[in-house]
């Protein structure tokens, strides 16, 4: 007779007890954080701007938006995020990217689609900001598909990892400006073949690790809506602020 799926995992459990993504101490369960790393970890809920997600201190009221959204509204219709790019948040961010860890991204995107539930009430497309194949070939994965796979597998969402294609390669964002980072990744992507089949006449959720001031994500939603896309909603693990250095 066949082993009961839930003694498989007691037994694996009892060989190889789960421990915390971030800091490795024993914990009840997969994929999960310690006490200690969850408190750690700016996770972000509402109030926030509607449009960038970005938290208040007090409810505003629905669909209040922060001084940014109303000074430069953005060309995507709206951010949300998981966590703030700070503390153990950054820490699973750089794990993520630098410290050879994809399997990170299964926790990471749980949490990226409980940020973003709303996004996800009538089956958008998912998909992905995609790397250049140079940096492709030396990290050996996309960080940003590998969310986005995650994200999808969490709402059911429909998927398509190579929409988007990366047609140079852009300098590091690390201290540049808010107008030197927009003019980086200006002209950077365009629609694949399979992307201008699948976007067009689709509400289309763009994913990446971390946002910053949006110029990857401005450059993205142009090229997304002129393929067709109705709407473009950015989900995004982390949220920086606008002058906060980042990997990437």
């Amino acid at each position: 007779m066949p082993a009961r799926p839930h003694i498989v995992r007691q037994a694996l459990d009892f060989l190889v007890p789960p421990t915390c993504i971030s800091c490795g101490v024993p914990v009840a369960g997969d994929e999960a954080l310690c006490g200690g790393c969850w408190a750690a970890t700016p996770f972000l809920a509402p109030p926030w701007c509607a449009r960038l997600g970005r938290p208040f201190a007090f409810d505003l009221g629905e669909g209040a938006l922060c001084p940014e959204a109303i000074a430069n509204p953005p060309v995507y219709d709206r951010v949300r995020a998981a966590c703030a790019y700070a503390a153990k948040g950054r820490d699973l961010v750089h794990s993520l990217k630098y410290a050879d860890r994809p399997a990170l991204a299964r926790a990471l995107g749980r949490w990226m689609a409980r940020a973003g539930a709303e996004f996800f009430t009538d089956r958008p497309l998912v998909v992905p900001v995609p790397l250049h194949r140079g940096r492709l070939w030396r990290r050996r994965f996309n960080q940003s598909a590998l969310l986005a796979s995650a994200v999808a597998r969490h709402t059911q969402a429909d998927l398509c990892l190579d929409a988007l294609e990366r047609l140079r390669r852009t300098d590091r964002q690390v201290g540049l400006s808010r107008k030197d980072r927009a003019r980086n990744v200006r002209g950077a992507f365009r629609i694949s073949e399979q992307g201008a089949v699948e976007v067009r006449g689709r509400r289309v959720v763009l994913v990446d690790d971390v946002i910053t001031t949006g110029s990857t994500a401005t450059a993205c939603t142009h090229v997304l809506k002129r393929a067709g896309a109705v709407s473009v909603d950015v989900l995004a693990f982390a949220l920086a602020e606008a002058d906060e250095p980042i990997g990437s």
